[in-house]
């Protein structure tokens, strides 16, 4: 059984050592706790940790408080071979920490499905707009650029458009019905064409490329099978698109379609615009997106195509990439997409982490000095120090007793109502506030630089 060493402060060390008591055992290690002589090792680098603690002897790992700064390249100067890393940044994410080394998540990140990402209304953006938004869309996992065309006359401009896209090395579709626009964004180098039905599909033969086949009636797949049997016989390859419908207007039936037409057509590569859903919906686009994409992984759908036009959906692309290779993960392995894609959960957090009531009374008896420590659990802040061990719901009137019983200054009393107010946001939306950190948000998380308290 492997033993390891766990680094800490005066204050975390009864809460690391109950932690550790819980853990040791289910996790198959045994363990020692080093205390430095300081009272949060948050403050210690690891240049310092070297200097006061002990050469550690007859262990397999040196586990750090996550926080600490510094180069963890010291210690194999000073103490030799021995693994040391970082641990978590909360003592109470250790059994996660744990979790994940014991499961490792194997051929995670794979994914068959292209995101199309369509840029609306482009013949009336300028072409560096255009390019700018494109090298934005492929860094947030676009595989196509999709040039949305207006309806009505043609884009003269569409084949300079394609080849500037091109030339940035990226992958372009056009959205067009009109034949003209879609010979000469061909052309031009682009690969797909959405969409063709019967009143096209006939020019389709002389584009050289890939299309979107839909069908005439959607409700009914009416004029599919006349469009898929006439651009077989041209030789012109297709992926079919049964349209997905808003919800209230035939959403459910449209599901229905995409199966009926897998059963149709069990070979034949599929693509689902999710852009009729999110745009659509008055709901944050991430948990919709990870949905579709679920029902697209399991029918064999690959590709999507979608839009970033509304507010709530302007991270849709980055929310299809992380989702696509949850839903990959979870159909291939056979296992829940559950604790594997944490940057997908957005307004509340995965899990609440708390320290309990008597925890924080142990804490608050040893603090020994001014620095105010901020809590958000239990429905109620927490503001303690040496002096002090406030409680409550309303943050104005924890300051006013806050004043009662120290002195803060203009700055320090900036910085107070800035966490207190993140604290508050935590209690309101269930999730994990820690002092001098984010927030955290998955993907869209903004990380903060630490701020003297």
């Amino acid at each position: 059984m492997p033993r390891i060493l766990f680094v800490t402060g005066k204050l975390a060390e009864p809460a690391l050592r109950r932690q550790l008591a819980e853990l040791a055992a289910r996790a198959g290690f045994e363990y020692a706790v080093a205390v430095l002589p300081i009272t949060v090792a948050a403050l210690a680098t690891t240049p310092w940790i070297v200097r006061h603690l002990e050469k550690p002897a007859g262990f397999d790992r040196i586990v750090l408080p996550g926080l600490c700064l510094g180069e963890v390249d010291v210690f194999a100067q000073a103490w030799g071979a021995t693994p040391v890393e970082r641990g978590p940044k909360d003592l109470r994410d250790l059994p996660d920490f744990f979790g994940s080394a014991l499961h490792t998540r194997e051929n995670y990140g794979a994914y068959d499905i292209s995101i199309l990402a369509e840029i609306n209304n482009a013949p009336r953006i300028p072409f560096a707009d255009i390019l700018s938004q494109a090298r934005k869309l492929r860094g947030d996992g676009a595989d196509f650029i999709d040039l949305g065309c207006d309806p009505g006359g043609a884009w003269e401009n569409i084949g300079e458009a394609v080849r500037a896209l091109r030339d940035e090395g990226l992958r372009v579709s056009i959205d067009s019905m009109n034949p003209r626009e879609a010979e000469r964004g061909a052309k031009a180098g682009a690969e797909l064409i959405l969409s063709v039905n019967l009143s096209n599909c006939a020019n389709a033969k002389d584009w050289g490329c890939e299309v979107v086949a839909i069908p005439d009636e959607p409700a009914t797949l009416g004029g599919l099978a006349d469009t898929v049997e006439a651009l077989d016989k041209s030789g012109v390859p297709f992926r079919i698109d049964p349209v997905l419908e808003p919800i209230g207007f035939g959403f459910a039936g449209s599901l229905g379609r995409y199966l009926e037409v897998r059963r149709r057509y069990p070979h034949a590569e599929m693509l689902m615009g999710v852009g009729n859903l999110t745009e659509l919906t008055d709901a944050d686009s991430a948990g919709i997106n990870v949905l579709l994409l679920g029902f697209c992984q399991e029918l064999g759908i690959r590709s999507v195509l979608t839009t970033q036009v509304i507010n709530w959906c302007k991270s849709c692309v980055r929310e299809l990439d992380l989702a696509r290779r949850l839903v990959h993960y979870a159909v291939t392995q056979k296992s829940l997409p559950k604790h594997l894609e944490p940057n997908l959960v957005q307004l509340r957090d995965p899990k609440l982490r708390e320290h309990g009531r008597e925890a924080l009374i142990q804490l608050a008896q040893m603090i020994a000095d001014k620095n105010f420590r901020i809590f958000a659990e239990g429905g109620m802040l927490h503001v303690l120090n040496k002096d002090m061990h406030l409680q409550g719901t309303d943050p104005f009137k924890l300051f006013q007793d806050m004043k009662k019983r120290a002195a803060i200054d203009p700055e320090h009393a900036f910085y107070l109502g800035y966490e207190m107010a993140k604290a508050l946001t935590a209690l309101a939306l269930g999730k994990n506030y820690t002092q001098d950190q984010a927030l955290r948000w998955g993907f869209l998380t903004v990380e903060e630089k630490p701020h003297s308290s």
